[in-house]
Formats: structure tokens, C-alpha cells, sequence
């Protein structure tokens, strides 16, 4: 199949916990690609922030933070690239809700989003990279070949996330679970820096009621498509 592919880089966009990353993570294990979730790079950054003892709410200490910062990607035996920050991989260490609670906070720092997104395309120079995001088909990489927006109801979003982390041992309601979701959501949408819209050229896919393979497949004859 990998001969028979036309978009060297594809652009996967969505509300949170659509499922962005369950399908990017198939889906480049198929098509033979490397799959970057980049909101694992905000979180790598918030991660450094809260080492350096330095407030979210401070642009000022943020800007200089991130232009100090050492940012590197690296594919795993799975394809999926591990986050490096000043030479350290700090990839198994970005799940945590006082990084969860932090992230958009620092995200909507207009010289931060500047410098993630500078990382974001560099790393896309390497090509055959499926690439996750909020921003990616309207601001990272608008002349990407083939743009995907992922759709859910709130509700159903909620409920996946209230699973993913029940798995890992979280106890949250799934009511606490759909306020954060609304909120994040109200975030996204409204912030007036790469707002969460799908790009005029996406193609919309409601994955409500199809399975991960469902989707996956459907974005496989995409990209397949001349």
C-alpha cells in the first residue's frame, strides 16, 4: 500500500480526547508513517515549567523558558515519537493532572505557540508523518496533502476519557470528566490565538459510531486516493 500513497504529510485535528491519538498511532503503523502527537510537546514544555518553578501566568519568565529550551523527537520500534526535552525523554511523564490542569494555560502564551509550532514544522520537513493536533491542518501545516477533522459529542468524548482514566487508576466522575471537557472545549474554540476549527479543506469524520479500525480505514482509502 505504502507505493500506492500520495500525501507525505497528513494533518489529523480535533476536540480533546476524539481519539486523535488511538488513530494517529494506527493509523501511521499502517500507512508506515511516524505518528507526533503535538500536544505531547506542550506538555513536555509545561512539564519543564513546573520543574523551573515557573508561574504559568508569567509570559514574560514562559517566552524566556521556551527560547532556553532544547526540544527533540525521536521514533520508538512502534513509530511513535518520544519527546526530549534539553537532551532528557520526558515522554512517560506528561500524563499528570497538574500538567493537564497547566498546559492550556501555558499554550495560550502567543510566543510559546510560536516556538512549538517552529518545532512542529521542522519536524514535518522529515516527511510521511501523520501529525496530531488543534491547529494542524489551519496553522502548522496548511499545505499539508490530506487534512482530517475528528468529530464526537462532548458526552461521548467525555465517556472515552473517563475510561482512559479509570484504566490508568484515576478515579474521576464522569461528570468532573465532562466539565473539564466543556470548559478545555470553550478554551480551544475561543482562544484568540489558533483557535480549534477544522480547516476549510478537512475532511470531516464523526467517529461517534465507528471503531478505531472504522476510522482508521477510512482515512487509509484517503490517502490512498489520487
Amino acid at each position: 500500500m505504502e507505493g500506492n500513497l500520495k500525501p507525505p504529510l497528513i494533518a489529523l485535528d480535533g476536540p480533546v480526547a476524539v481519539g486523535k491519538s488511538s488513530v494517529g498511532s494506527l493509523l501511521a503503523k499502517k500507512l508506515g508513517y511516524v505518528f507526533f502527537d503535538t500536544g505531547m510537546i506542550y506538555r513536555a514544555f509545561t512539564w519543564k515549567v513546573l520543574k523551573s518553578g515557573v508561574s504559568a501566568e508569567d509570559k514574560g519568565k514562559l517566552c524566556e523558558l521556551v527560547t532556553a529550551t532544547e526540544f527533540n523527537f525521536v521514533p520508538s520500534k512502534e513509530g511513535v515519537l518520544s519527546v526530549f526535552i534539553d537532551g532528557e525523554d520526558v515522554s512517560s511523564r506528561l500524563l499528570s493532572p497538574e500538567i493537564e490542569r497547566l498546559v492550556a494555560v501555558a499554550a495560550k502564551v502567543a510566543e510559546v505557540r510560536q516556538a512549538m509550532v517552529s518545532e512542529q514544522r521542522k519536524l514535518a520537513q522529515r516527511g510521511k508523518v501523520v501529525m496530531a493536533g488543534r491547529d494542524i491542518g489551519t496553522v502548522v501545516l496548511p499545505w499539508a496533502e490530506l487534512k482530517i477533522f475528528l468529530t464526537a459529542s462532548t458526552e461521548e468524548r467525555a465517556r472515552r476519557r473517563h475510561l482512559e482514566l479509570s484504566r490508568r487508576g484515576e478515579n474521576s466522575s464522569l461528570e468532573t470528566v465532562l466539565a473539564d471537557l466543556k470548559k478545555r472545549d470553550e478554551m480551544d474554540i475561543n482562544r484568540a490565538i489558533s483557535p480549534l476549527k477544522p480547516a476549510e479543506d478537512a475532511i470531516i469524520i464523526n467517529t461517534e459510531n465507528l471503531s478505531l479500525e472504522q476510522v482508521v480505514d477510512k482515512i487509509c482509502t484517503l490517502a490512498a486516493s489520487p
